[in-house]
């Protein structure tokens, strides 16, 4: 059954003797703190996730930001793969331009990040499948190289917990964008953080004075999502390996990443780490004539929607290089394979057919 939305900022609070708590301690008294629709959430989250608790916030960053603060101290090291998604960069660069925070910023692989680790490293951060060439990285190897080490936050959106749970190999934390896939319909903004429990009970004092906490609608957005979330990820995933061995034989795409086509560099690696033979709704294609063509591209699709954004039940596409990846500097970006040209694909839940159709004529007019 659904869970009522409790559209209210305060509840019945005489004092602690009479209060009622959540499972963290806190007391249940005013929205900012707790309330229900996010504890109902958080309890999903981390049940999903293999976790002891979990904490929902009003956007994946703000999860992000809030463990960040929780982990870091002054002076203390970070190692980051670069192809991560650009606003983590900038969060981490503000960080260190106050804080003294030093980013360390490594190839993309378990094997750069695990050479990468000091005795001055705190922190390593990571994606399962970077954004947007979908390169997939090894979090055990690295979960079991860093174990009494320092601290691995896997961020776990593009892959879900269908397919990994960070935490069973070695993660001190996970991290979410509910908006895409648990939220599923690109109508609702939300994150979570999951992880042990006397880390959340820290990370949730910064959620506090950040004001991150998420608001009953999301909340229960979220929720009513997360039903469909098995029956959607399956569904996108099956359209994504169409999709994405069509653009292979097109004469205009110059390279597809996709770690579901067994030419991919990266499909062994996802085989050994994904628990369910699925790969995701995220292609990510190269167009022979760069910048140009690809804006064309999107100037002329129908039923693929240019924006933002993955996880939904639309086909949404976008140009990394002048949007998430911008950060990312130039030859570097070029070197990790995010050229001007390259279109990050969101495979939404439409008929197959009609998506390659549209792709189709859009590659066919653009030049």
């Amino acid at each position: 059954m659904h869970q009522p939305i409790y559209l209210t900022t305060v509840f019945r609070y005489v004092g602690e003797g009479e209060a009622l708590f959540s499972r963290r301690g806190a007391p249940i008294k005013y929205g900012r703190e707790e309330h229900p629709n996010a504890l109902a959430l958080e309890s999903l989250v981390a049940s999903l996730e293999g976790a002891e608790d979990a904490l929902a916030m009003n956007s994946g960053m703000a999860a992000i930001v809030s463990t960040l603060m929780t982990l870091l101290r002054p002076g203390d090291e970070v190692v980051i793969p670069y192809e991560v998604y650009g606003t983590t960069h900038r969060a981490l660069d503000l960080l260190a331009s106050r804080t003294g925070v030093r980013v360390v910023r490594v190839w993309p692989s378990a094997e750069a990040i695990i050479e990468a680790v000091s005795r001055r490293t705190k922190l390593v951060f990571t994606e399962v499948m970077t954004n947007p060439t979908l390169k997939v990285i090894d979090v055990e190897e690295v979960g079991n190289a860093l174990r009494d080490g320092p601290a691995l936050i896997v961020d776990n959106t593009f892959t879900t917990p269908i397919l990994l749970k960070p935490l069973s190999l070695g993660a001190t934390a996970v991290v979410h964008s509910l908006t895409k896939y648990f939220a599923g319909h690109n109508d609702v903004i939300g994150g979570a953080v999951a992880g042990p429990a006397d880390l959340m009970r820290e990370v949730w004092e910064w959620r506090r004075v950040l004001g991150a906490m998420i608001q009953p609608i999301e909340a229960y957005l979220i929720m009513r999502g997360a039903r469909t979330l098995h029956i959607r990820f399956e569904a996108v995933s099956e359209n994504a390996r169409a999709v994405a061995e069509f653009l292979t034989d097109h004469p205009r795409v110059k390279e597809v990443h996709y770690p579901g086509l067994s030419t991919d560099p990266y499909h062994s690696i996802a085989r050994k780490l994904f628990m369910k033979p699925l790969y995701g709704g995220v292609v990510s294609f190269t167009l022979r004539g760069g910048a140009e063509e690809a804006k064309a591209f999107l100037r002329r699709t129908h039923l693929v929607f240019p924006g933002p954004s993955l996880g939904g039940t639309e086909t949404l596409a976008m140009l990394p290089a002048e949007s998430s990846a911008k950060y990312i500097p130039t030859d570097v970006r070029r070197e990790l394979g995010i050229e001007d040209g390259l279109i990050r694909l969101s495979v939404g839940l439409e008929a197959v057919d009609d998506i390659i159709e549209d792709i189709d004529r859009a590659l066919g007019g653009c030049c």
